[in-house]
């Protein structure tokens, strides 16, 4: 039987904080998403241009419960990472639905955002919505779940959110500038000088998230972060665990660093030394990266 690890629910207000780096995140209110106004246009808007790559991997398990997708309209760029929670029913499900409902919410919103940083709050409450329907008939324990990341880029700028321990990584250089604080207990631990982040990686409780979409029905802690703005050759990548719990930041950083091999290569590569480094019990290993080279 194969050995497959499981991502279980840590039903915990701890550990609620802010980023790694001192980045300011910020609450909105509530309302549909269709109420989001567009911003007026300038009479000359310079095209956004971007490379972008995805990738999603098996590892080593029967099926793929993440999903993936890079969204590019009218000068605005939607990046979202959806892992589904193998330790729970219809994980892939999840992840479905819940990429399905944010990319939904963003096609039907007027573009530019005027409120970038609402538009990934509410529309990824709108997917947790989704996923919890899915398992309404289902005792708690068999609840479909899923983590998720999330990214906007528009005007030169970008935001992004997270639930869960899927992860964003704002890459300059040869650097990690910044990247989100999983929910999860081992960050938890990590943030009070209890582990290392090398620690991390190996601790039995890695797999332990505090926050995810679906199961209850009570929205979930959510981090939204302030728009920030890029310059040129900057990349956000978002993955899933099974990608950076495989690599050093090192590792991470070098993507998209130099402009050869293309990017989608680049990526394929960190995908396989991910895998690589985490045989014999792989996970999904899921990314969507993009660099940004001008608004």
């Amino acid at each position: 039987m194969q050995d497959v690890t499981r991502k279980l629910t840590l039903h915990s207000e701890v550990g609620r904080g802010g980023p790694l780096r001192d980045q300011p995140y910020i609450s909105v209110q509530r309302r549909p998403v269709s109420t989001l106004e567009r911003r007026p246009k300038t009479e000359f808007q310079p095209p956004l241009r971007i490379q972008s790559a995805k990738t999603s991997h098996p590892g080593e398990r029967e099926t793929n419960q993440d999903r993936v997708v890079i969204v590019a309209e009218d000068q605005c760029v939607l990046l979202a990472v959806l892992d589904g929670m193998g330790g729970h029913s219809d994980g892939e499900k999840a992840a479905q639905v819940a990429i399905d409902t944010i990319v939904a919410a963003f096609r039907a919103s007027p573009r530019p955002l005027v409120d970038p940083m609402g538009f990934l709050r509410l529309a990824i409450n709108d997917a947790h919505d989704a996923v919890v329907a899915l398992g309404n008939t289902l005792p708690m324990a068999q609840k479909p779940r899923a983590t998720c990341a999330a990214c906007l880029i528009q005007e030169g700028e970008a935001c992004w959110a997270h639930v869960g321990d899927s992860r964003i990584y704002l890459l300059r250089d040869d650097r990690v500038i910044q990247r989100t604080r999983d929910h999860s207990h081992v960050e938890l631990l990590r943030r009070e000088g209890l582990i290392s982040e090398e620690d991390m990686l190996t601790h039995p409780m890695r797999n332990y998230v505090e926050f995810c979409l679906g199961g209850e029905p009570e929205y979930p802690g959510m981090d939204v972060s302030a728009v920030r703005t890029l310059e040129a050759g900057d990349r956000l990548l978002l993955c899933s665990d099974g990608l950076w719990g495989g690599l050093t930041e090192a590792q991470v950083a070098s993507l998209g660093a130099a402009e050869e091999p293309p990017l989608q290569e680049q990526l394929e590569a960190l995908a396989d030394v991910a895998v690589a480094a985490n045989s014999p019990y792989a996970d999904n290993t899921t990314a969507a990266v993009v660099r940004f080279l001008s608004a």
